[in-house]
């Protein structure tokens, strides 16, 4: 059992590090070679690629291919494409155009978007078969994806590379590791059902089937208007830190020059928050989780819009970095294991694609781009810094009140009654 959990954890530091090389300093990047206004495009397409990509790989799992073996050959894909767009960016330096970086990112995401759910598929699968429960075992080993994304972090931002093309190669490498050591990792196995001639099983759409049950309807609904807060803070918190370093008041504090180093506090956060997992889950049930998770995104937001480099407003941005872990893991790792605990074996893979399109998909995609007209609308031709600084928490001020409401939504309409488990 130690075995098979240290396997676990290997792959999951792998994926997310893969992952944290770029997703919260890529916006510094784009900021500096004048793609400042295309940020939001860079991270709506992983939502884009994850209406279908996680989807699509999952049926390729439940019905084809093991879900380790796909696993491996997506991380190679992906590596390449990467690999692709810093060489673009180190070919033509700050003159780099979006058509030149651009299509290579896409397509390196594409197929890096369904490993997280390939990559729950192979744990869940793994720790099954050695007869542990997945909601008590999984949480400790998911601590190690995160401490890989928090390392990938600390790499770019003592590096420099934070700041260019270069963090795109450290992915790309963290990516051709992975892609060598899926192989390595127990069988998943696939369910060939030959009798079945429906579309529906050829094609491993059962799992859509989730929608019929009421209270599955709106668990995912709600996941997907949480799954726009996602993408919201790695796409422009730290060119928001960033911004601060115009003013020679803040140009050379730690916060600025450290910016994606600061962001990574979240991930530590997150780190810590997963262990709480298993007790909130039997203890209080989905729905207090999950309400849980909208009102520590509402903080989120709200500290960063009040917050600063330096004083009380560095207290503020620290405080916003602490809450993330609660926001994110209350809600995406939660959420994960509720998909899993609700559905048929036979659709595991195809039920997490479902889970992914919903919240990386759908909600990452409408809210990167309506994160980005919430940003343009306010900061874009303020030339003033004090008045830039203003529009920036303005925004912010909006991400919180939305994720206020969506989250008094929920707590009226999913109608979930918890029994905790009797010792």
């Amino acid at each position: 059992m130690k075995a098979i959990k240290f396997r676990l954890i290997v792959m999951n530091f792998l994926i997310f590090a893969v992952w944290g090389a770029y997703l919260c300093s890529l916006g510094i990047y784009l900021g500096r070679i004048g793609m400042g206004a295309n940020i939001g495009k860079f991270f709506a397409i992983q939502g884009i690629v994850s209406l279908f990509m996680p989807a699509l790989m999952g049926i390729v799992a439940d019905r084809w291919i093991p879900a380790q073996k796909l696993l491996g050959i997506c991380h190679f894909l992906a590596a390449v494409f990467m690999a692709l767009a810093g060489y673009m960016g180190m070919k033509y330096g700050a003159d780099v155009s979006f058509g030149q970086l651009f299509p290579y990112y896409a397509i390196s995401v594409a197929f890096f978007m369904p490993t997280i759910a390939l990559g729950n598929s192979v744990s869940y699968n793994a720790l099954t078969q050695a007869g542990l429960d997945t909601v008590k075992a999984f949480p400790p080993i998911r601590v190690f994806g995160t401490i890989g994304f928090i390392l990938s972090m600390w790499i770019v931002n003592f590096t420099g590379y934070k700041n260019g093309y270069e963090q795109l190669f450290v992915s790309a490498a963290w990516g051709i590791i992975l892609a060598i050591y899926a192989f390595t990792l127990p069988n998943c196995p696939v369910n060939k059902n030959v009798e079945s001639k429906s579309f529906v099983d050829t094609f491993g759409l059962r799992a859509f089937a989730l929608f019929k049950d009421a209270r599955m309807a709106v668990f995912f609904i709600f996941s997907f208007l949480l799954g726009m807060c996602l993408q919201v803070t790695n796409g422009f918190a730290t060119p928001f830190l960033d911004a601060f370093g115009q003013s020679p008041e803040y140009a050379n504090a730690f916060a600025v020059k450290n910016n994606v180093f600061l962001s990574s506090i979240s991930q530590v956060s997150e780190t810590l928050c997963i262990l709480l997992i298993p007790f909130f889950l039997k203890k209080f049930g989905i729905k207090k989780v999950m309400l849980i998770a909208f009102g520590a995104w509402a903080l989120r937001f709200f500290f960063l819009g009040a917050g600063g480099p330096t004083g009380f407003g560095l207290v503020l941005f620290i405080l916003s970095m602490i809450v993330y872990g609660v926001a994110f893991d209350f809600f995406n790792i939660s959420g994960s294991l509720f998909v899993d605990q609700n559905t048929d074996e036979k659709i595991r893979s195809s039920a997490q694609g479902v889970f992914m399109m919903m919240t990386n998909g759908l909600g990452a995609t409408i809210g990167s781009f309506c994160a980005q007209a919430v940003v343009n609308h306010f900061t874009l031709g303020k030339a003033d810094f004090n008045e830039l600084m203003t529009g920036w928490s303005n925004a912010w001020y909006v991400f919180a009140a939305f994720a206020l409401v969506v989250g008094i939504l929920f707590a009226i309409l999913f109608k979930y009654k918890h029994e905790p488990e009797k010792k």
